[in-house]
C-alpha cells in the first residue's frame, strides 16, 4: 500500500477521533517499511509545527511506550508524568499539550502506527475519549488489514508458483472472489479500483470473449464470484457485508440475465460470457 493512502486512512480516523471525543488535538503516524520510525504525519488542532515529523522511538515518551508495551497509555500532565521517559518534553511543551493518550494500531500481532489525543489542560481523560480512541484505532487496523489481504491476493493471482508457470485456475479463481469481497470495503476510491482493475484482467485471463447484453452488474459479480467459490447465500453475506435477503435478490438477477436455472448454471454460464474466470 502506498504511502499515500495510508496517510488518507490515518487522517480520516483523525477526524474521527476528534470529532468523538472532543478532544481538541489528535495527532499520529504510522511505522513504514524498511525498519524506519514512526512520525508524526498527520495533526488535527495544532496550533505550532513543533510535533509534526517528530520521530518516536520505542519505549520513549508516551507514544513509544503504547508502541513498546502494544497497549494504549494516557497520562494526566505530561510534563510532570513520571512513568513516562521525558525525550520530547520540548515539542510537546512547545504545543502546550498536558493530558495525552496514545493508542497503537495493531495489524497481525505487529503494532503498524499510534494515535493520539490531547487536552491542553492536566484533566482525566474518562471513557468517552478512550473508547473514540481506541474506535478509530480500529478503524486504521481493519483498513491497513484489507489493504494486506488484497495487495497479496492480487500479487499471487500475478505470480508463478515455483514449481510451475502460472497459477492454476482454482487459484485465479479463488483470488478473484477475495478480491472481489475486499474492493467494495476499501474507502480510497483510486486503490478500489485499482482492485477492480485486477479482477478484470483475470476475467480477461480467460481468454473468452465477453458476450454482449448479459450486463451484469458490479454487485451481481460479487454474489457469483462468491457463490463459484462455493459460498452459501448467508456466507457470500457475510464476505461482502450485504443481508442474505439481498444476496439471493443479486443471484436471482444474475441467473435471469444469464438464462441459468441453479447456482452451477449461473456461474457455468458467467465463465462462458467472460463475466468470472
Amino acid at each position: 500500500m502506498s504511502e499515500r493512502s495510508e496517510g488518507a486512512e490515518l487522517r480520516a480516523a483523525l477526524v474521527r477521533l476528534r470529532r468523538g471525543s472532543g478532544l481538541p488535538v489528535v495527532f499520529g503516524g504510522l511505522v513504514r517499511d524498511g525498519g524506519r520510525p514512526l512520525r508524526i504525519a498527520e495533526l488535527h488542532g495544532a496550533v505550532t509545527t513543533a510535533l509534526h515529523g517528530l520521530a518516536i522511538s520505542p519505549g520513549n515518551g508516551l507514544g513509544g511506550k503504547c508502541l513498546a508495551l502494544a497497549r494504549p497509555c494516557a497520562v494526566t500532565d505530561y510534563p510532570v508524568a513520571r512513568h513516562i521517559t521525558h525525550e520530547y518534553d520540548v515539542p510537546v511543551s512547545a504545543e502546550g499539550l498536558r493530558s495525552v493518550i496514545a493508542v497503537p494500531v495493531v495489524v497481525r500481532r505487529r503494532v503498524r502506527g499510534v494515535l493520539y489525543g490531547a487536552l491542553r489542560d492536566a484533566l482525566p481523560l474518562g471513557e468517552r475519549v478512550f473508547d473514540a480512541a481506541v474506535a478509530a484505532a480500529r478503524d486504521v487496523e481493519q483498513a491497513l488489514a484489507v489493504r494486506d489481504e488484497a495487495g497479496r491476493l492480487a500479487g499471487a493471482a500475478r505470480a508463478p508458483a515455483p514449481d510451475r508457470p502460472g497459477p492454476s485456475w482454482e487459484e485465479v479463481r479463488q483470488a478473484h472472489g477475495e478480491l472481489r469481497a475486499l474492493a467494495p470495503q476499501v474507502l480510497d476510491a483510486e486503490l478500489r479500483q485499482r482492485l477492480l482493475a485486477v479482477c478484470g484482467r483475470l476475467e480477461a485471463a480467460s481468454g473468452r470473449t465477453p458476450v454482449p447484453g448479459v450486463g451484469l452488474t458490479p454487485r451481481e459479480t460479487d454474489v457469483l464470484a462468491a457463490v463459484a467459490s462455493g459460498a452459501t447465500n448467508a456466507a457470500a453475506a457475510q464476505r461482502l457485508g450485504l443481508r442474505p435477503e439481498t444476496v439471493k435478490g443479486y443471484l436471482r438477477s444474475a441467473m435471469r440475465k444469464l438464462g441459468a436455472h441453479t447456482r452451477l448454471e449461473a456461474v457455468v454460464a458467467a465463465r462462458r460470457a467472460g463475466a468470472l474466470p
